[in-house]
């Protein structure tokens, strides 16, 4: 806001983004503040947008803001009359890079901050700072592990959104419940030109018991009984709407034979144990779901951490024709590689590093460290850049 016209905080429905706005709009001695969820507001900002920026003094705090696109082409036009920074705060339930005519109006004009649901560093009062220490390639001072099985199934079944992490037992399941009728009737639905959304919940618990795997959109296409190309509209309706993500396969060089399937997440464990109807004291029970519970969480906290984090890095995954695969593979530009590996089991040997020394093959001189997180309590180190450390260094590693 100190250097910049407009800034937009994007993210799902319920991480926090207007309690953030509202906040911040506070400490300005001038501010106006406009939610477009209030009919009246939509519609004066539907009909004259031009006439509605004029009614907010100020800086302009506007609530939901891809409800109404029509406000974009007349923000864009003020700022361009007036360049001054912290003139507009907006916040939005879809994510606009994916709604081009938006995202393109304000290019170069807007600055986006995606608002992700708490990380678990933010839930305990901790200061995260392990994306950044492992594109420096540090070294790794990991106290033992103090993470039990119990209380791991509960940070999973709890996830990161502010309203679950308050609830617990049944109270949190009739949250997500309302949650996933409220995204499905909102959002998806504001965002959709799809006219029957009725398959949306069992599509949305299919790609849960797939998230942390890889993409297979011809199969699932199979198994859900939907039509390809409709299946592909509601996958860009979920990702728009923040509930999934498909983090992309990485490739030192095109002519490698590397997996191009995306992997998919989820975008939070709590709504992913809700949507497959999982308890606290079974989420770690079957080994090929807690598989999955685990890397999804994992692949979450570090997209939670690169939004803040000094080296933004890009994430991915990593596979190569040999078999060879990394879970999450962190990037900064041209300059660095590194791997992160999640092993939920209490040892390791050798072999479990093989995709990380694949990686570090491919990357070459880029590679600066990989890391396997696995549920043991010592952190060891297995090779040079290579270290095997406690899953809670993730967020408790100073």
């Amino acid at each position: 806001m100190a250097d910049t016209p407009v800034v937009l905080i994007n993210g799902a429905r319920q991480t926090g983004k207007t309690t953030l706005a509202q906040a911040f709009a506070e400490r300005l001695k001038r501010a106006s503040y406009a939610t477009l969820d209030d009919a009246t507001a939509l519609a004066a900002a539907v009909n004259d947008p031009k006439g509605f920026l004029a009614g907010l003094e100020g800086t302009a705090v506007i609530d939901e803001i891809q409800k109404a696109p029509q406000l974009f082409p007349a923000i864009k036009m003020s700022v361009d009359r007036d360049r001054r920074p912290g003139q507009f705060l907006l916040t939005g339930s879809a994510n606009v890079l994916m709604l081009p005519r938006l995202s393109e109006s304000l290019a170069g004009r807007m600055e986006i901050i995606t608002l992700r649901p708490l990380s678990q560093g933010e839930q305990e009062g901790r200061r995260e700072a392990f994306v950044d220490r492992l594109m420096r390639g540090e070294a790794w001072h990991a106290p033992a592990g103090s993470l039990t099985r119990g209380l791991f199934a509960a940070m999973i079944c709890r996830g990161g959104y502010p309203e679950a992490v308050r609830r617990a037992g049944v109270r949190r399941r009739k949250w997500f419940a309302s949650y996933l009728s409220a995204i499905l009737l909102r959002d998806i639905r504001d965002l959709s030109n799809i006219e029957a959304l009725s398959d949306a919940p069992r599509l949305m618990a299919l790609l849960a018991a797939r998230s942390g795997g890889l993409l297979n959109v011809s199969e699932l296409s199979r198994s859900a009984g939907i039509p390809h190309s409709t299946l592909q509209r509601y996958l860009t309706l979920f990702e728009t709407a923040f509930l999934i993500h498909r983090v992309r396969a990485w490739t030192a060089n095109l002519s490698k034979r590397l997996v191009k399937a995306p992997k998919l997440l989820l975008g939070d464990t709590g709504f992913m144990t809700h949507l497959l109807n999982v308890a606290e004291d079974s989420a770690l029970e079957d080994t090929t779901l807690a598989g999955r519970f685990v890397e999804t969480f994992v692949g979450c906290e570090l997209m939670k951490q690169i939004e803040w984090s000094a080296s933004r890095p890009a994430l991915s995954h990593y596979r190569a024709a040999s078999g060879a695969e990394v879970d999450f593979v962190l990037e900064e530009g041209v300059r660095r590689v590194a791997g992160v590996e999640v092993k939920f089991t209490q040892t390791l040997k050798s072999e479990d590093f093989r995709g990380l020394r694949a990686l570090a093959e491919d990357a070459k001189s880029r590679f600066v460290g990989g890391v396997v997180l696995f549920a043991g309590d010592q952190r060891v180190r297995f090779a040079e850049r290579l270290w095997a450390l406690p899953l809670d260094s993730l967020w408790r590693e100073a």
